[in-house]
């Protein structure tokens, strides 16, 4: 009875799990991309640095220009400069225009601060599309692990079935003692626990990939290629060298630097005389749009600042600390590119050989089980032999499929450290 209220509660689990949609690993990307807060927020960073360096360029070029208008009624008579006469209305509009022609090398600072923060902002889009690659993999890896978890853990319960039926033959027909079937029974209650456990967790693992891709009530995930992942394409110093070189991560900081030093020069062009020339053009009248007369008017102003109570000073300290912090992160991150590299790099390529082992331990355990099973059922061996075999099997098989994702995930962190996909049959970003 109960095996038959367990394979009822399987056959719904099975039946909700079927109606969960599956997508690819692809489709699994391009939906997490357009999701991911972080991502969005790295493309918020290119268009904005986009747009103050085009500011940067363009104060070489333009000057600033203010357009307003005045509309003013009086309880009395006035003169009114524009008619001539005395009204109780006064409009005016004017123009102003100001071009800076030296500020002590602001603007160039400035220039070259929005180029490094432009330069950094496409770095750091290209880090966090990796970085959410990796997120998504992991999730999606999640589900395919738990799922085959899942298979890993039924094909046990099948096999204490089968057991428990030999077992309790061999009881009934006294080649064996009654032990050996209650100790077989145990065994079929503990698989049967570790499959709901196994069920409970894909259960998660599909809500979780469902949230990171925008399905509600979950996403399966499609079947990939179970092939053995290929050992990296070039040597530890060789990454190591293209990680500092080219990673995102390291080309962020760097551009961090540049751009809080350029800040820092920017701030010193405030000790420096500044030069500028101001233009202005305003019309007078008492109607919109006023034009009974005009002015003009031309004015070069040449600057030297003094003293202002100290905040010229506080903005130079404050410039200053920030060139030093990034500099400091990124000298950091420099000297441990060795260290996160090999890492990632010795992480990968143990993942990929414990996959190779993991594969020739499933063969092994899968014979010695099909051995102890037969001498079992012949007499020649004890039950708990037999079971220690089953418990062997299993084992590898679970060992197995967690190798096999672990490579998988292994080589996503490696890419994203450097920012590129390493084998062509990888999913592009």
């Amino acid at each position: 009875m109960s095996g038959l209220v367990f394979a009822a509660l399987l056959a719904l689990q099975a039946t909700a799990a079927d109606s969960v949609l599956r997508i690819s690993l692809a489709e699994a990307l391009r939906r997490a991309v357009r999701l991911d807060p972080s991502y969005v927020a790295a493309l918020g960073s290119i268009d904005n640095a986009a747009w103050s360096r085009r500011a940067a360029i363009l104060t070489f070029i333009l000057p600033s220009v203010t357009v307003g208008s005045d509309y003013t009624r009086y309880s009395r008579d006035i003169f009114n400069v524009g008619t001539g006469q005395p009204t109780r209305v006064n409009v005016t509009a004017r123009v102003d225009a100001r071009y800076e022609l030296f500020a002590g090398g602001r603007k160039l600072a400035e220039l070259s601060r929005a180029r490094a923060e432009l330069e950094g902002a496409h770095a750091g889009e290209l880090l966090q599309r990796y970085l959410t690659a990796l997120d998504t993999e992991s999730d999606f890896y999640a589900v395919l692990s738990n799922r085959e978890l899942f298979d890993v853990s039924r094909d046990r319960v099948r096999r204490a079935e089968e057991q428990f039926v030999v077992a309790r033959a061999r009881v009934v027909s006294g080649a064996a003692v009654q032990t050996d079937s209650l100790q077989v029974l145990l065994e079929l209650n503990r698989a049967r626990v570790t499959l709901l456990q196994d069920e409970a967790r894909l259960t998660v693992a599909r809500l979780a990939l469902g949230r990171r891709v925008g399905i509600p009530g979950g996403a399966d995930a499609q079947p990939i290629d179970t092939a053995r992942i290929e050992a990296l394409p070039f040597t530890l110093p060789e990454a190591i060298s293209e990680a500092l070189e080219r990673g995102p991560e390291y080309r962020l900081a760097r551009a961090n630097e540049r751009a809080a030093d350029a800040s820092l020069r920017a701030r010193r062009g405030f000790y420096l005389p500044q030069a500028a020339i101001t233009a202005n053009i305003t019309s007078f009248d008492e109607s919109f749009f006023p034009n009974a007369l005009t002015r003009s008017s031309a004015t070069i102003q040449v600057s030297l600042p003094i003293w202002d109570n100290g905040q010229r000073e506080i903005a130079l300290t404050r410039a200053r600390s920030t060139r030093n912090l990034a500099r400091a992160i990124r000298d950091d991150l420099e000297r441990a590119a060795e260290s996160d590299v090999t890492e990632a790099w010795e992480a990968h390529r143990t993942a990929v050989l414990s996959e190779e082992y993991a594969a020739q331990a499933v063969v092994i355990a899968t014979e010695t089980f099909r051995v102890q099973e037969a001498r079992y059922r012949g007499g020649a061996t004890t039950v708990l032999d037999l079971l220690d075999a089953q418990a062997s099997l299993t084992e590898a098989q679970a060992s197995l499929v967690q190798a096999r994702y672990a490579s998988r995930l292994a080589l996503a962190g490696v890419e994203a450290i450097l920012g590129r996909r390493l084998f062509s049959n990888r999913n592009p970003l």
